[in-house]
């Protein structure tokens, strides 16, 4: 496959989501090749299809003296929390003829061999999308598919600060906590090292030959007026 990669560094959830909107009805019709976006949000709730209010565990007066907003999104999965240290992948492929389980189990594989080469053993829930190490959850994937194309993606905890997920049953689960790479290193991980290895297991699983975007396009849809409204 040939993908196309753009480094955005922090970019607002909503405007990500207009973002991957605009690239995903360009990829339906054939204008743009598959694309992966790499970027982190400011703190962020998002809530996926078959989410619950419950699980978000704080009030609203709570979130908004934190500065946190919360979005309801056509992703699969439950409520997740997203933040600055977070490595985010939106890839807007085309899988028209492809297996959509081998597609998600190609995403968790990559987050594997990425955290294997910072010494941490991570592996797959048999029923829920994600990576984990233990009973903890490093990095979580949610996905919507339209007319064979796909956004949203993972998001990989690398320096997160993992006090915010005590705000939220993350992924819906009660029982179970989030973990980063540099809390089970305890030390710190740059990203840009992390993104590095992620971009070089991606290559590997996905037989990718990459090119870089001009991210001056890109950001030119995200800075947009018009923002998407998330439903």
């Amino acid at each position: 496959m040939f993908c196309t990669i753009y480094q955005l560094g922090q970019v607002e959830y909503d405007r990500a989501y207009y973002l991957q909107a605009k690239l995903l009805c360009q990829r339906i019709n054939g204008e743009i090749k598959d694309t992966l976006l790499l970027l982190e949000h400011p703190p962020t709730i998002t809530i996926g299809k078959s989410g619950k209010l419950e699980n978000i565990l704080a009030s609203q007066s709570q979130l908004a003296e934190k500065g946190i907003p919360v979005f309801f999104v056509d992703r699969g999965g439950d409520a997740t929390y997203h933040g600055p240290g977070q490595l985010i992948g939106y890839p807007i492929f085309g899988l028209r003829g492809r297996d959509l389980h081998q597609y998600v189990r190609d995403l968790e594989e990559v987050v594997i061999r990425t955290l294997n080469d910072f010494g941490i053993k991570a592996g797959r829930d048999k029923t829920h999308p994600g990576v984990w190490v233990g009973n903890e959850e490093i990095a979580a994937i949610g996905l919507r598919i339209r007319r064979w194309v796909s956004m949203h993606g993972f998001a990989l905890n690398v320096n997160t600060d993992l006090e915010p997920f005590s705000l939220i049953h993350p992924c819906g689960f009660s029982d179970r906590r989030a973990t980063s790479i540099s809390h089970l290193l305890s030390q710190d991980v740059l990203m840009a090292a992390a993104t590095e290895r992620l971009l070089a297991h991606f290559v590997e699983v996905f037989n990718a030959q990459i090119e870089w975007g001009t991210n001056m396009l890109v950001r030119s849809y995200i800075y947009e007026d018009q923002i998407a409204t998330l439903v």
